[in-house]
C-alpha cells in the first residue's frame, strides 16, 4: 500500500512527456525521502530474514561440497606417497645397483621409468572416480537448493531458476576444468620424471648420482603435490565467489546497506524510479 502511493507520487518522473517541475522541488525531495524510510522500516525484518535464509542454504551448499574437494586432496596426499615408495632410489640395493656399472644402472632407471608410467596411469585411474563425483554432486546439491530457497527467496521463481542453473553450470566448468588441469599436471609430472631417469647414468663409466636423483624425485613430487593442491584451494575459493553472488541476486542486502538508499539529487528521475522500484 505504503509503495504504491509512493511510486504513483513518481509516476509524473518517468513518464514519456516532459516532466512537470514541482512548485517546491526540495519539498518533495524531502518528503520522498521521509516516505522512503518508512518503506524501507517496513521491508527491513522480511529482508533482513531472507537475506539470513538464503545466505544460510548457500552455506549449505558449501559443507555439502566441501567433502568432495576434501577426498581429492586425500587422494593426490595418498598416491603421490605411493608414487614416492616406488620410486625410492636410496636404498643398499639400488644405491649398488646405480653404483655397480653402467648396465646395472640403465636396467634400474628403466625400470623406474617403467613405474612411472604404470602408476602415474593408475593415478589417473584412481582419480577418475572422484572427479566424477564431484561434478554429479555439484547438480544434485544445487537442485537441493532450489528446493530449500524456493519458499523464502524474494526472487521470482523464473530468476531463482535462472540463478540456480547458471550456479549449477559454472561449478561444473570449473569442476571439469579442475580434472583437466590435474590430469595436466599429472602428464608434466610423468614427462620429468621420465627425462630425469633417461638422462642419467647412461654414460661409459658415468654412474648417476643416487641422493641427487633421490633429490630430484622427491622435488617434482613435492612440487605436483603443491600446485595440485593449490588448484582444488582455488576451485573452493571459486565456490565462495559464485554463491555469494548468488546470495546478492536473490536476497539483496537489508535495507540499510548502502546499496539500498538512491540518491534523490541525480538529475535523471528515470533512474531515481528505477531504484526506488527495486
Amino acid at each position: 500500500n505504503n509503495m504504491n502511493k509512493f511510486l504513483e507520487k513518481l509516476r509524473p518522473l518517468s513518464g514519456s512527456e516532459a516532466p512537470r517541475l514541482p512548485q517546491d522541488p526540495v519539498g518533495m525531495r524531502q518528503q520522498l525521502q521521509e516516505e522512503l524510510e518508512e518503506v524501507k522500516a517496513r521491508l527491513q525484518p522480511y529482508m533482513a530474514e531472507a537475506h539470513e535464509l538464503v545466505g544460510w542454504n548457500l552455506e549449505g551448499l558449501r559443507q555439502q561440497l566441501k567433502p568432495y574437494t576434501m577426498d581429492l586432496m586425500e587422494q593426490v596426499a595418498l598416491r603421490v606417497q605411493e608414487l614416492q615408495e616406488q620410486l625410492r632410489v636410496v636404498g643398499e640395493d639400488t644405491k649398488a645397483q646405480l653404483l655397480g656399472g653402467v648396465d646395472e644402472a640403465r636396467a634400474l632407471l628403466q625400470e623406474l621409468q617403467s613405474r612411472v608410467v604404470n602408476h602415474t596411469g593408475r593415478f589417473r585411474e584412481f582419480f577418475h572416480p572422484y572427479a566424477e563425483s564431484l561434478v554429479s554432486g555439484i547438480g544434485r546439491h544445487v537442485q537441493e537448493l532450489h528446493r530449500r530457497v524456493a519458499s523464502h527467496a524474494p526472487a521470482s521463481p523464473a530468476r531463482l531458476s535462472r540463478c540456480v542453473q547458471v550456479l549449477s553450470q559454472k561449478l561444473t566448468l570449473k569442476a571439469k576444468a579442475l580434472h583437466t588441469r590435474i590430469q595436466q599436471n599429472l602428464d608434466q609430472l610423468r614427462d620429468e620424471l621420465s627425462r630425469a631417469f633417461a638422462g642419467t647414468g647412461t654414460e661409459e663409466g658415468a654412474g648417476p648420482d643416487p641422493q641427487m636423483l633421490s633429490e630430484e624425485v622427491r622435488q617434482r613430487l613435492q612440487a605436483f603435490r603443491q600446485d595440485t593442491y593449490l588448484q582444488i584451494a582455488a576451485f573452493t575459493r571459486a565456490i565462495d565467489q559464485e554463491t555469494e553472488e548468488v546470495q546478492q541476486q536473490l536476497a539483496p542486502p537489508p535495507p540499510g546497506h548502502s546499496a539500498f538508499t538512491p540518491e534523490f539529487q541525480q538529475t535523471d528521475s528515470g533512474k531515481v524510479l528505477s531504484k526506488l522500484q527495486a
